[in-house]
């Protein structure tokens, strides 16, 4: 793979039966890809909303597969580049939980609408948990994929030997500054295709798709501050454990989300648990936990047509 070494943001703005927008919230500019039913010209603020958020390394692409099957059942739905990734803007600072959670009130709002269901891939879910908890009110409900309540995936890191085991040494390579950046960024991005093809399970990497996602993904890691960006969150989350602000937000999360929660998990998912997954269900006591078949880390691309269904029965 040879290519720019440092892609212009809008490589990221693929075509196809949605829009791309720009939409400003929270005090910055995100990119956002908007799918709508068939035969509707324009996003009816009283058609329901859906607002898609990706997880680590990642960006909107993630959801090329719920954006287009939800619209065809009904629902306006937005992908977005989370702050600091693809084409949004790549500020200095933000990576905490209260501004993300901020981040998704505003453009909720920004979009025109005073609700939304949020659905969220790891950390993308750990937003959705994030908002459901500190912005209640613009909240309908939440799916999340392979993304454990924060406040039970901290206690499964500290008690459950297998979890940490698979999900630590990431994490702690990534607090060090700058060669983190330097690993996710060099060879056009090649560790980005090896996480991707670490976590994800072995029927899915053997197909072509795989290896488009893997291209695009390497894309839009080397856009310039993307790796910087995505790693903050992590560092945030690490650092926080010992300032007032980190234990603030720890302590918010302890008030348990009332909102309906939809928790799937690949069946084959080797980097976040399924005991993990089921943990904590008094923080979210209207939760259904469903398993996905033939899935990794990624159901949502990995098999997409029972996650896409499943949260149309959120919807519903």
């Amino acid at each position: 793979m040879s290519s720019n070494p440092h892609p212009d943001p809008s490589a990221v703005r693929y075509d196809g039966p949605w829009t791309h927008r720009d939409v400003h919230a929270n005090g910055i500019r995100f990119h956002v890809v908007e799918a709508v039913p068939a035969g509707t010209a324009y996003a009816d603020p009283d058609m329901p909303l859906v607002v898609l958020l990706h997880g680590f390394g990642d960006f909107w692409w993630s959801w090329r597969h719920q954006l287009t099957g939800l619209a065809a059942r009904g629902f306006r739905t937005v992908a977005v580049d989370l702050r600091g990734y693809g084409d949004t803007d790549k500020p200095p600072r933000g990576y905490d939980g209260w501004t993300l959670a901020g981040d998704v009130a505003g453009l909720i709002r920004a979009l025109g609408h005073t609700e939304a269901t949020l659905v969220g891939h790891a950390e993308g879910g750990l937003v959705c948990w994030a908002t459901a908890v500190l912005h209640p009110r613009v909240v309908r409900s939440i799916a999340l994929i392979s993304s454990p309540h924060p406040a039970a995936l901290k206690r499964a890191v500290l008690r459950d030997k297998p979890q940490r085991s698979a999900w630590l040494p990431d994490f702690l390579r990534y607090q060090v500054p700058r060669v983190p950046e330097a690993r996710l960024t060099r060879d056009d991005g090649i560790a980005i295709e090896l996480l991707l093809r670490d976590r994800a399970g072995e029927r899915w990497s053997a197909t072509e798709e795989f290896t488009d996602t893997a291209r695009r993904m390497r894309t839009a890691i080397r856009i310039p501050g993307a790796a910087h960006c995505a790693l903050e969150y992590q560092r945030w989350a690490f650092r926080s454990q010992w300032r007032p602000d980190g234990r603030r937000f720890m302590a918010a999360m302890s008030e348990p989300v009332l909102v309906p929660t939809l928790a799937l998990y690949g069946d084959r998912d080797r980097y976040i648990l399924p005991g993990t997954i089921r943990r904590g269900q008094q923080l979210s006591p209207q939760r259904r936990v469903v398993a996905i078949p033939d899935a990794g880390h990624y159901a949502h691309q990995e098999n997409p047509e029972p996650v896409t269904a499943e949260i149309a029965k959120l919807l519903a």
